[in-house]
């Protein structure tokens, strides 16, 4: 045996010590340079800056990873890009939370002081990125690292505005917009979450200005679940095919407590079957009223400022938070007997996905984009040779129903943190310049204080990464459009949509391929990680405790495309259980070898019958992962590496190894050498995109050349080893080997009881393979006696089991007992005659016999006989226990 440096136990720690950061200074992860070679590309969605990477990260991470490096060992030419977002709003509102904690505001250190203070935060946090993806061996290429508010960024942006504007796509204008009176900056409508809130219904009376009455009272009921909102009132709407209030339209009526006098009009937009009939018009504070506003020429009154107080135009209530506010005007209404009823009401409330506090529909002048033309782009793009394929499949109808029913975006941010627009203002003129640079005189203009939503320049991710706008940059031109995005289903609005419109737009092009939308990691109960619930995990508590390769391998093969993976530190048990396997299967193999082992592909010559099955089930799982790989279907590519290495590499064929590798046939010994060398060597290639560090270590202790398996050679299909007959020949001797164990256990009869074998078969090729492998036979059953034949009669008291084409007797006179063995058998015929049923009522079905593949049906009529012969003969041996008895 070898002496080699791999300890008895898998220890992560030390086997990925120091191996990233030699991988990077190797320059393993940078492209090839090879022009013949087919490039593949993938940009890293951007993490914020907001503070460290979690479970999410670590999953979106680890697929893109495997595809990168299951593409580099295909011989691709490979780049993937990584890159971190300035994310607006949302680091923003961390540093300003850091500085509240010491008394501090963004107001009191002035715009300058506290972007200087962001990238400070910026450049802690992505320190702590970096490292993190280094602990879960991300091969990015850090030589194109990018960062949304670069200098060639901050470019490209500036070009895009620039050219939408010009082509009268960007707008400015007064709309209603959702307002975070917390981070004082407009929200686009995605930005917005929907939570039910218990509130109340306000039945408030508007009294009429001239004695008018209806239904003899000389007021109209309004209710409203918004009362702090009522001195921004203008007007009160009926329908005009309400018959109910056709004697009113054209009368005024009183604000209550301000005493403004507004007037009833008729609008369609009112439903007549809706509570009243009757709602109130506040064009600054709604979106509908606005459009009713617009229609009727209406004032717009905005009460409220910025941070959600109430302004000057709520009178009293003036510089009062609006909660605060809501309660006093309640109660004045009703002490002043205005208040009619408090309802109770759950109703869906908007909150601010950044800040978690209710946002306000909020009248404001900001920076639009007209979506419509876009969006058609975007379509049409996608029922073209050059449409981006989604997987799941289903979700390209979540993208196209919102392109559908998109609205205007709304990009302008009240913020400081982000690309400032790149619009200036005259001060004396008031006159409006967009442009690529600053007027020539900026002592005389004023640039527009807002900057843009956060997605307007992660939109441009795709192609502003791989050097645009230089559309002849070596790597646009080499890596772009790019290959595969892997990204979860909660961002298809805020990014995925947002990148293909702009895409189409800028370069003419899809942004990339593929799109492979994963799900969200949930914990053991399936409920979403979040700080309230205190179930959030840091993913590298669990690399410290189970090592990157665990992890990673948990993440590639927990779930199915687009769907959502629960974490449990059980699964990370099993996952540290499976490469624990890999290391000590692995390490009994090195062992094993000589320092001239080759494990370059074996002759077919001179090959056992083990020999033949492993490189013919080594065949198929190659097969099969890199199918699935291809159809992203990371989980069905790990069942098929999982059942390769732990059942039939390390169960069965190291086992049967064991034989030659013990004996004195120092020729045999060189092949099964060979063939172990090289299915480990492949094994270790498929698993290596899975798990790069625990493969490395293995692969680098192997006889053979190569210093990496980074840009070691994927493994491909070699159809000689392709070999059906093998396998069935080999799964006899299984079905024989597990059926004689089923036998010893039923009869608590262990391996050091000694127990005769009998494998009774008629079936010539049969015999001939158990013959010649009776040595496997007996290695693995330990039987006494041996008896291999077609006349073999068995004894009275004995236990059987049935195999395709044989039948496995076990005489075991002292341990059976006759009555329990009839049960068994019984039980044994049930099951066999249900199988027969399956079968017969499949192939008598005419529709499966017509339109199923021919190769289909033949398999069904093959299993169909297997299943006959084995209840066949279990009836006999029934039969012939109770004649016996």
């Amino acid at each position: 045996m070898r002496e080699i440096e791999m300890p008895g136990k898998y220890n992560p720690a030390a086997v990925e010590a120091g191996r990233y950061d030699k991988w990077v200074q190797e320059g393993r992860f940078k492209p090839s340079g090879n022009a013949k070679a087919r490039p593949y590309s993938i940009v890293i969605p951007p993490p914020n800056v907001t503070g460290k990477l979690h479970l999410g990260h670590a999953w979106d991470t680890t697929l893109q990873d495997m595809l990168i490096r299951q593409k580099r060992m295909q011989g691709f030419d490979t780049v993937w890009v990584p890159g971190m977002d300035h994310a607006g709003i949302a680091t923003q509102a961390k540093v300003e939370q850091r500085l509240a904690e010491e008394g501090v505001s963004r107001y009191d250190l002035g715009r300058e002081k506290f972007v200087e203070q962001v990238w400070d935060w910026k450049n802690e946090y992505a320190s702590t990125i970096k490292a993190q993806w280094g602990k879960l061996g991300l091969s990015l290429d850090y030589d194109r690292e990018r960062f949304t508010l670069d200098e060639g960024l901050s470019e490209a942006v500036r070009k895009v505005f620039v050219t939408l504007y010009q082509k009268d796509l960007i707008y400015r204008g007064e709309y209603i917009i959702n307002w975070d009176p917390k981070a004082r900056t407009a929200l686009s409508d995605i930005e917005v979450i929907y939570k039910d809130v218990e509130g109340a219904f306000y039945h408030v009376k508007y009294p009429f200005t001239d004695g008018t009455t209806l239904d003899g009272k000389d007021y109209i009921e309004i209710a409203t679940t918004r009362p702090e909102t009522m001195f921004g009132d203008v007007a009160v709407a009926v329908n005009p095919n309400d018959p109910r209030y056709q004697s009113i339209i054209g009368k005024t009526i009183k604000v209550p407590l301000v005493e403004r006098e507004i007037p009833v009009i008729a609008d369609e937009y009112v439903e007549m079957d809706f509570g009243t009939g009757m709602v109130k018009i506040t064009p600054a504070h709604d979106p509908n009223d606005f459009e009713v506003g617009n229609r009727h020429n209406l004032e717009r009154i905005n009460t409220m400022n910025e941070d959600g107080s109430m302004n000057e135009r709520a009178g009293k209530y003036v510089g009062m938070d609006r909660d605060d506010a809501r309660k006093a005007i309640v109660a004045d209404l009703t002490d002043a007997g205005w208040m009619l009823e408090v309802e109770p009401y759950t109703h869906s409330v908007g909150h601010s996905e950044r800040t978690g506090v209710v946002v306000e529909a909020r009248l404001s002048t900001q920076w639009f984009v007209k979506m419509k033309p876009l969006a058609e782009q975007a379509l049409a793009m996608q029922a073209s040779e050059d449409r981006v394929d989604f997987y799941p499949p289903r979700f390209e109808d979540t993208f196209t129903r919102w392109m559908d029913n998109i609205h205007d975006w709304v990009i302008s941010r009240q913020l400081w943190w982000g690309h400032q627009i790149p619009a200036w203002y005259h001060k004396t003129t008031g006159e409006m310049y967009v442009g690529m640079e600053a007027p020539s005189d900026p002592e005389n203009w004023t640039q527009d204080s807002d900057v843009l939503d956060t997605w307007f320049s992660s939109a441009l991710w795709p192609f502003t990464t791989m050097g645009w706008p230089d559309e002849n940059s070596a790597d646009y031109q080499r890596y772009f459009p790019t290959n595969t995005l892997v990204t979860g289903y909660d961002i298809i609005f805020f990014w995925v949509a947002r990148m293909m419109f702009q895409s189409k737009e800028f370069t003419g092009r899809r942004p990339f391929k593929n799109v492979l939308i994963h799900g969200l990691i949930r914990d053991e109960e399936g409920r979403k990680m979040s700080k309230s619930l205190g179930n959030g995990i840091d993913p590298m508590d669990v690399i410290e405790k189970y090592g990157a390769d665990a992890l990673r391998w948990f993440l590639a093969t927990g779930s199915t495309p687009g769907l959502d993976v629960r974490f449990s530190y059980t699964k990370m048990d099993a996952a540290w259980n499976f490469i624990n396997k890999i290391w000590n299967a692995s390490r009994y193999v090195i062992m094993n070898l000589t320092d001239t082992t080759s494990s370059a592909q074996p002759e077919l010559a001179n090959l056992s019958l083990a020999d033949k099955w492993i490189l013919s089930r080594l065949t198929a799982t190659i097969d099969s992962v890199e199918k699935n790989f291809d159809k992203f279907e990371f989980g069905e590519a790990g069942r098929a590496l999982y059942n390769f290495i732990w059942n039939d590499f390390a169960d069965w064929y190291i086992e049967m190894t064991k034989e030659t590798l013990n004996g004195d046939n120092e020729a045999a010994k060189a092949v099964v050498q060979n063939v172990l060398a090289y299915v480990l060597d492949q094994t270790l290639r498929l698993l290596h995109p899975i798990m790069p560090f625990v493969t490395e270590e293995i692969w680098l202790t192997m006889p053979h050349e190569g210093d990496s398996l980074v840009s070691a050679a994927y493994p491909v299909v070699n159809e000689a080893y392709r070999n059906p007959a093998a396998e069935a020949d080999f799964q006899s001797l299984i079905d024989l080997i597990k059926a004689v164990r089923t036998i010893r256990t039923e009869a608590n009869a262990p391996m050091s009881t000694a127990i005769d074998v009998m494998i009774k078969t008629d079936d010539a090729k049969l015999q001939a393979i158990f013959n010649a492998n009776a040595d496997y036979i007996n290695r693995f059953v330990k039987p006494k006696q041996l008896l291999i034949g077609a006349d073999i009669v068995a004894p009275k008291l004995a236990m059987t089991q049935v195999i395709s084409g044989a039948e496995v007797i076990v005489p075991l006179a002292e341990l059976i007992d006759l009555d329990e063995e009839i049960v068994r058998l019984q039980g044994e015929i049930k099951k066999f005659a249900g199988e027969v049923k399956r079968g017969q009522g499949k192939l008598g079905n005419e529709k499966f016999v017509n339109n199923a593949p021919a190769a289909v049906v033949a398999e069904e009529k093959t299993k169909l006989a297997d299943w006959e012969a084995k209840l066949a003969a279990t009836e006999a041996r029934l039969a012939e226990l109770k004649a016996a008895k």
